[in-house]
């Protein structure tokens, strides 16, 4: 009998450790650090400014920090886009904090968020290019994207649309960064880069006399948002921060954020994770 209730106590106490053990959150809580990964070349949701990362991420980041887990130190681990989700399911860091597009297959790998952003991807040329005036005037022209990113994938699509028209398809090219794509495009190496709509605004906004948006998407309505593992252990930290963002939509901190960074507001599911659009 007593070793039937010594046996029990250690059963029961196994499984208190296991679940305390299972909350990424509360071991965040209890270190007070979180550890976040992203890449800092993403203007203007993360990028270098005075040696420092800032953006529409890391103010929203912040806030919800500052408001619900005061106290706690953020590590943040600037890493080529490339390496952000294989560091994540490696447990380099806790969470990606970073502009990334919900899609069925990220989906299946890692948890994400509430939306924070619309991730809808277009394609910018250069300012007053007479022979590129919509995205089908791209067929057998040369278009840039960053290597591994969602607006890759729409652009591979949308050159097989155009393909299976009896069109010349896109030629493509992948880039590291956004930021080498721009480059080539400024200096006529490319004809056009694929990008999200909030990011290309952004970059008109700021080099209007180089680049111009062909105002037409090229893809499905897509959403921005932050990434966990999709694992028990990781459930209560993706939780915790999807929270912030519908408070952050609820007390208009949200569109205050996006009039800043963008110039203009997204509206952005507030209830539920959208399922992937591709």
């Amino acid at each position: 009998m007593l070793l039937q209730r010594l046996l029990a106590g250690f059963m029961s106490f196994c499984v208190v450790g296991a679940v305390q053990a299972a909350d990424l959150l509360d071991t965040v809580k209890q270190k007070k650090e979180l550890v976040v990964g992203l890449e800092a070349a993403y203007a203007p949701f993360e990028f270098i400014e005075n040696g420092k990362i800032v953006g529409y991420d890391q103010d929203l980041f912040n806030w919800i920090m500052e408001t619900s887990a005061p106290g706690v130190k953020v590590t943040l681990l600037d890493l080529p886009f490339q390496g952000i989700l294989p560091g994540l399911a490696a447990k380099r860091f806790d969470v990606v904090i970073a502009a990334l597009t919900i899609t069925k297959e990220r989906a299946d790998k890692f948890n994400f968020t509430l939306p924070v952003a619309d991730a809808t991807t277009a394609l910018v040329k250069r300012k007053g290019e007479p022979a590129i005036m919509h995205a089908p005037d791209l067929t057998g022209k040369t278009v840039g994207s960053q290597a591994g990113s969602a607006q890759l994938k729409v652009l591979q699509a949308y050159s097989d649309k155009l393909v299976a028209e009896g069109k010349p398809g896109i030629k493509i090219r992948e880039y590291v960064a956004f930021d080498e794509a721009y480059a080539d495009l400024a200096a006529g190496r490319t004809d056009a880069v694929a990008q999200s709509l909030p990011n290309l605004a952004t970059l008109v906004k700021t080099r209007g006399d180089v680049y111009e948006v062909i105002n037409e998407p090229i893809g499905p309505k897509t959403f921005f948002a932050w990434a966990g593992r999709n694992d028990a252990d990781s459930a209560t930290l993706v939780k915790f921060l999807s929270d912030g963002i519908a408070k952050a939509g609820k007390e208009g901190k949200l569109k205050e954020l996006q009039l800043k960074w963008f110039g203009f507001e997204m509206p952005v599911p507030s209830d539920a994770v959208p399922a992937p659009a591709m």
